[in-house]
């Protein structure tokens, strides 16, 4: 179908039934818009036009910054070991795990094995931001504590994949050069640019954003790095800007959530091959309870040892569980460069989906902890009157 215009409507419609699916089942919109997608993309076919791609990746790029936006450096400083700990220890303890079985269990090479690792290491930010948003979690204590070490994961996994994969040439260097200028600039320059602008029925505010996760987005490509990579630095850099502003982020989650991220997982569910699924299940079943175990042997005795209650520690462990945005960039990455084979790659893509929707699933349907505004915390509120 070469009309953008029908395309586009099947594409919003998709979108459309999962939001009316998601109100009445009472589950994530973006587990049900993967589900739509996976059922679309194998039934009447979705096309992966260039403009539906980068829709989909700028809807990647602006959720993975916006995840950034809630990070607040105050719970972040009172909770920082368990953050911190929480985020290392679930990218080590999945790596290690399908690193060791893909390699000396099923005999993939090396390099094919460090692929399957990574792609399976990740916590999905756009996932677990996208359910704390709809939840009211991301407004919470507990919420922000998670979506930090969501941070702390993805990051290993970024820096796994650079260190082990990366051409380290000029271009890499003007990337992360100019990457850590803007970090250092942002915070500075950007307040005084809303405040002189203003809110504008123009938005310069989300203009002034997207220019630079563009631009950064394009300097990574051209590094041989993935565009969504920096939007969680800037994001997390604006924060302070966007935390005084509430009327900012919401503004940009309406234009994300409305048109950009239903393309991202509708996209995601497109990419598995139902037939392929079927015979490979039982080692894409096996890489997906490797990555959910592991995680809980990691990471569910560290809730404990901080103190989290009991449905708040189960609720956390699931969800750093997920996967999907970095995990579907490291097996790309390995398609592209002929690291791993169409086969292998449609394994790693399906358990990477399937840990966006199982861990999440049991968590929203079980585990829901009791929402804690981040308001009734005495420390924090004294902070935010003085």
């Amino acid at each position: 179908m070469e009309n953008v215009w029908l395309v586009s409507a099947v594409w919003l419609g998709l979108a459309l039934l999962a939001s009316i699916i998601s109100i009445r089942v009472a589950i994530s919109v973006a587990l049900i818009e993967i589900i739509v997608g996976a059922v679309a993309g194998n039934t009447i076919g979705l096309h992966l036009t260039e403009w539906v791609n980068f829709l989909a990746g700028f809807g990647a790029i602006l959720l993975t910054f916006l995840a950034g936006t809630e990070i607040d450096s105050r719970v972040v400083r009172k909770h920082f070991w368990s953050s911190m700990t929480i985020g290392v220890v679930g990218f080590i303890a999945p790596y290690l795990g399908v690193l060791l079985y893909a390699h000396h269990v099923i005999g993939w090479p090396w390099p094919q094995a460090q692929i399957a690792g990574i792609s399976l290491s990740t916590t999905s930010v756009a996932v677990v931001y996208a359910v704390m948003v709809e939840t009211g979690f991301n407004k919470s204590e507990m919420g922000k504590i998670i979506l930090a070490a969501c941070f702390i994961n993805d990051l290993g996994t970024v820096l796994a994949l650079g260190i082990v994969f990366a051409h380290f040439d000029y271009w890499l260097a003007l990337f992360g050069a100019v990457t850590a200028a803007a970090l250092w600039m942002l915070p500075r320059f950007a307040p005084w640019f809303f405040t002189k602008v203003g809110h504008r029925v123009s938005e310069p505010e989300t203009k002034f954003i997207s220019l630079v996760l563009l631009g950064l987005g394009g300097l990574a490509s051209i590094a041989g790095s993935e565009a969504v990579l920096p939007a969680y630095l800037v994001g997390m850099a604006l924060a302070p800007a966007f935390l005084a502003d509430p009327e900012l982020p919401h503004r940009m989650r309406i234009i994300a959530f409305t048109i950009l991220t239903p393309f991202y997982f509708l996209k995601a569910g497109s990419l598995v091959d139902f037939h392929a699924v079927v015979s490979a299940a039982g080692l894409i079943a096996v890489f997906l309870a490797i990555k959910m175990a592991t995680k809980f042997v990691g990471i569910l005795p560290l809730t404990k040892v901080f103190r989290f209650e009991a449905r708040e520690g189960m609720y956390t462990t699931l969800l750093m569980s997920t996967g999907l945005t970095f995990g579907t960039i490291s097996a790309l990455f390995g398609l592209t460069n002929h690291i791993i084979d169409q086969h292998q790659y449609t394994i790693l893509v399906t358990a990477v989906i399937g840990s966006a929707l199982v861990p999440t699933l049991i968590a929203q349907r079980w585990f829901q902890p009791v929402f804690k505004p981040i308001g009734r915390d005495p420390a924090l509120s004294s902070e935010e009157e003085a």
